[in-house]
C-alpha cells in the first residue's frame, strides 16, 4: 500500500478510535486509580508513546490480515491461562525447557508472534528495556478487539515477563473444545475467574476460525455414535460436512467460528448457539446447562450488555498471575529471555 495512503488511513482510524474511547469510558468504568500492583499510567513518563506504537502495529497487521485480530486475542488468552500473564507463550524452546508454542493447543494454530515481535522492536527503538512483552501482548489484544468493532477497556500496565515456559503446563491448564463444560469451568475457577467469565470470554469466538479436527467429531461420529450431533441445525451440518469431509487431510481446513459475521466482534455468536449453529461442542454446551443458558439468552438480545461484560472479564483475565517486583524481567526480545 502507498505510504501516504497508509498514514492517511491510520490518521482517520485514530480519530474514530478516540471517539470510540470517549464513548466507552463512562460505560466501562475507566479510572486512573492503580489496579493492585499494576497502574493505568505506568509508562506515562518512561514510555509515553507505547500505546500508539502498539495501536499502529496491530492496525498495520490487521489491514493486511483481518484474521490477526482473533489470533492476537487468542494469544493473550493462552498466555494468561498458563501460569499467568507473563509472556511465556512468546518464548521459543531452549535446551532448558520445551515451551508453550509446541503444546497441543498451540501447535500449528497459535499465530501473531511476528506481530508482537515487530511491535516490541519499535517500542525498543523508542524506549529500550522499559516495556515488557506481556504488556505489549495485553495491549495488542485490546486493540485487536477494538479494530474488529468490539469494546474498549482500560489496560493496567506494569507486568514483568516470565523467565521460563512449559509445554506440560499448557497441555494441562488450557481449556479444550473437547472437554465438558464442567471441566472448562473448573479451569477458569482455578485462575480466579468464574462461570460468568466462561460464558463471556467464550464470546471471543465471535471472530476467528477453528481447524476441522476440533469439531469434526460432531459432524460424523458424535460421542462414538457413528452419527452427527443431533443438536446441529441440518443445513449448517450439511455445509460443515462439505467444508470438512470425513478424511484425515481435512483436519487443518479452517472454518469460521461465527459464519454470519466472520470478522466483526458482535453478539451473533450467542444467537448462533440459540439456533444450534455453534461450531464447537464446548460453545453449544453453554445453552444446555442451566447455569449458563440464561446468560447466553441475555447476551443474544443485548449486544451492549455483552460488550460491557466482555470488557470487565478481559480486565480480570489480564490480572491473572502477573509478575511484578521480583521474579521477572523486561525482555529485550520477546522470544528469548535476556
Amino acid at each position: 500500500m502507498d505510504q501516504k495512503i497508509l498514514f492517511s488511513t491510520f490518521f482517520i482510524y485514530i480519530i474514530c478510535y478516540n471517539t470510540h474511547l470517549i464513548n466507552a469510558h463512562p460505560s466501562f468504568g475507566y479510572s486512573d486509580k492503580p489496579d493492585g500492583p499494576l497502574s493505568y499510567n505506568f509508562y506515562d513518563k518512561s514510555c509515553p508513546n507505547v500505546g500508539m506504537i502498539v495501536r499502529w502495529g496491530v492496525w498495520a497487521a490487521f489491514i493486511n490480515d483481518t484474521r490477526i485480530a482473533a489470533s492476537l486475542l487468542r494469544l493473550h488468552f493462552h498466555d494468561c491461562f498458563v501460569d499467568g500473564c507473563e509472556g511465556s507463550i512468546l518464548l521459543d524452546d531452549t535446551k532448558d525447557f520445551n515451551g508453550e508454542k509446541s503444546a497441543r493447543p498451540n501447535r500449528n494454530s497459535a499465530r501473531g508472534f511476528d506481530v508482537i515481535d515487530n511491535i516490541k522492536a519499535e517500542v525498543e527503538k523508542s524506549c529500550p528495556s522499559v516495556v515488557s512483552c506481556v504488556d505489549i501482548l495485553t495491549l495488542a489484544a485490546r486493540e485487536a478487539v477494538v479494530l474488529s468493532g468490539g469494546p474498549f477497556w482500560p489496560v493496567a500496565l506494569g507486568r514483568l515477563d516470565g523467565l521460563t515456559a512449559s509445554e506440560k503446563s499448557a497441555n494441562e491448564q488450557l481449556p479444550s473444545p473437547f472437554e465438558p463444560l464442567e471441566n472448562i469451568t473448573a479451569k477458569f475457577v482455578a485462575k480466579g475467574l468464574d462461570v460468568k467469565d466462561v460464558v463471556v470470554l467464550s464470546g471471543a469466538h465471535t471472530i476467528g476460525f477453528a481447524q476441522c479436527f476440533t469439531f469434526k467429531g460432531r459432524l460424523f461420529n458424535f460421542k462414538g455414535s457413528g452419527k452427527p450431533d443431533p443438536s446441529l441445525e441440518p443445513s449448517f451440518l450439511s455445509n460443515l460436512q462439505s467444508t470438512c469431509p470425513n478424511i484425515d487431510n481435512s483436519n487443518t481446513i479452517l472454518a469460521p467460528l461465527d459464519f454470519q459475521t466472520i470478522t466483526k466482534f458482535d453478539n451473533i455468536y450467542y444467537k448462533n448457539i440459540l439456533n444450534n449453529t455453534a461450531l464447537l461442542q464446548s460453545d453449544q454446551a453453554l445453552i444446555q446447562d442451566p447455569k449458563t443458558a440464561q446468560m447466553v439468552k441475555d447476551y443474544s438480545v443485548d449486544p451492549f450488555l455483552f460488550a460491557k461484560d466482555f470488557a470487565v472479564s478481559m480486565v480480570k483475565l489480564g490480572r491473572v498471575g502477573v509478575i511484578t517486583g521480583q521474579g521477572g524481567q523486561i525482555r529485550k526480545k520477546c522470544n528469548v529471555v535476556n
